[in-house]
């Protein structure tokens, strides 16, 4: 893999902590992502909010309304890494799907892929703009529209199962399943419009377990345990 988009949760950012932000953490995760810029990969990042806000906790509100609130919380997380990433020593560009002058660019492909040619991180924020889309879905289709090799996902389980193996003692752990076979086994670990949409456009699919940020470069090398969605 040369070019790799990373799907990272709101609450990777938040390690496990009462508060919106671990900055140390959040620190670490950025020098991560510089080391491997330096090392000549080419990053995107789809961040989610679940960190500060999430559509469904809406309650009674009008659904549309409580998804845009979730994609400007993706915004505010883009920003936050970015400025991590100037202070480990790296150059990233936040974009957003809608325009959110000055403190974003306006998200254009053409532009995105000049920036990873130069060696920029490029961040994108605010989903799709689209509500009832998730940052997974957001995350398959820049993934595509950027041309990447694949889409890693760090997630806090290391393996797709079978079921929640925290509930069912039997799960069976998945090392590769085909993006078919997630659908047709109703499987948990990725949105259903994501999976669909990497089979449709045949991008393979890395979920990894996050456990510290290290691993986010061990993924990029394929040297961390996880599961791999392939297209059929």
């Amino acid at each position: 893999m040369k070019r790799v988009l990373l799907k990272l949760s709101g609450e990777a950012l938040a390690g496990g902590t009462d508060d919106i932000y671990d900055v140390s953490l959040v620190d670490r995760i950025a020098e991560s992502l510089v080391t491997l810029s330096g090392e000549g990969y080419e990053l995107a990042v789809v961040v989610g909010a679940g960190n500060i806000w999430r559509g469904r906790q809406g309650g009674d509100m009008d659904r549309v309304s409580a998804d845009r609130m979730g994609m400007l919380a993706t915004v505010i997380n883009s920003i936050c890494l970015s400025e991590a990433v100037a202070r480990a020593g790296g150059s990233a560009k936040v974009m957003t799907s809608v325009p959110m002058a000055p403190f974003a660019e306006s998200y254009s492909s053409d532009t995105a892929k000049r920036y990873l040619d130069e060696g920029k991180i490029v961040i994108f924020g605010a989903g799709l703009g689209i509500p009832f889309l998730s940052t997974d879905t957001a995350g398959a289709v820049r993934a595509a529209e950027i041309s990447a090799d694949a889409m890693l996902m760090a997630k806090n389980v290391d393996y797709v199962y079978t079921d929640d193996p925290r509930k069912n003692p039997d799960a069976k752990r998945l090392c590769e399943v085909r993006a078919s076979e997630v659908l047709a086994m109703n499987l948990k670990a990725i949105d259903a419009t994501a999976t669909a949409f990497c089979l449709s456009t045949g991008m393979p699919i890395r979920i990894f377990g996050m456990k510290n940020p290290e691993d986010i470069i061990r993924a990029v090398h394929g040297d961390v345990a996880g599961t791999v969605i392939t297209p059929n």
